[in-house]
């Protein structure tokens, strides 16, 4: 089964707009006038394989929008600290990195790698359920290598410090890592 997606002007717009025909098929409503009268202009592979993109024309308005087709998968759950389950939500893991990056100049394809990082390490690793400290480990590993400033600011509210002390004994391994990492080079 194939789930679509299409992204016009910011807004992203899932199976709401989108239908099946009675032969099966799927049909993807423009999101600017409905029609379901589309033509494809360009289609691509991501780069990971996992999905195409479309690029369509609706015959209705000649407005244009881009479609993602992807493979549903089972839904990963998160299991929280205090053993909560909630699906997997791609968009909660980067608005946290972008938080964390936020006035440095990381740019978006960066943070999205990374996301594209816990998503393909949580395929490989887990079959249903998925650590909550797990994603933050990865996103924290990726972080420190990437920007130490966003680093520190993503470590602060994923490793929940109990008070400043712990904070700056974090900070102080972070800094001596690099010194060490300046005298290799």
């Amino acid at each position: 089964m194939k789930v679509y997606e299409a992204a016009y002007r910011g807004w992203v717009v899932k199976e709401s707009h989108s239908t099946r025909t009675r032969e099966g098929a799927i049909t993807v409503r423009c999101p600017s006038c409905g029609s379901e009268k589309d033509r494809v202009v360009d289609s691509r592979s991501s780069s990971d394989g996992l999905a195409v993109r479309r690029r369509r024309e609706c015959q209705g308005c000649s407005k244009r929008f881009t479609s993602y087709e992807r493979i549903e998968e089972t839904p990963r759950m998160v299991v929280k600290k205090d053993l909560r389950r909630e699906p997997f939500n791609r968009g909660k893991v980067l608005d946290g990195i972008i938080t964390a990056c936020q006035k440095r100049k990381i740019s978006m394809e960066s943070m999205e790698t990374i996301v594209d990082e816990v998503e393909k390490r949580i395929r490989e690793d887990f079959d249903q359920e998925v650590p909550s400290v797990f994603i933050g480990e990865v996103v924290t590993e990726h972080l420190r290598n990437l920007d130490s400033v966003a680093y520190v600011r993503f470590a602060s509210v994923y490793q929940e410090f109990a008070d400043v002390s712990e904070f700056l004994h974090a900070l102080t391994r972070l800094v001596s890592k690099e010194r060490t990492t300046d005298v290799q080079r």
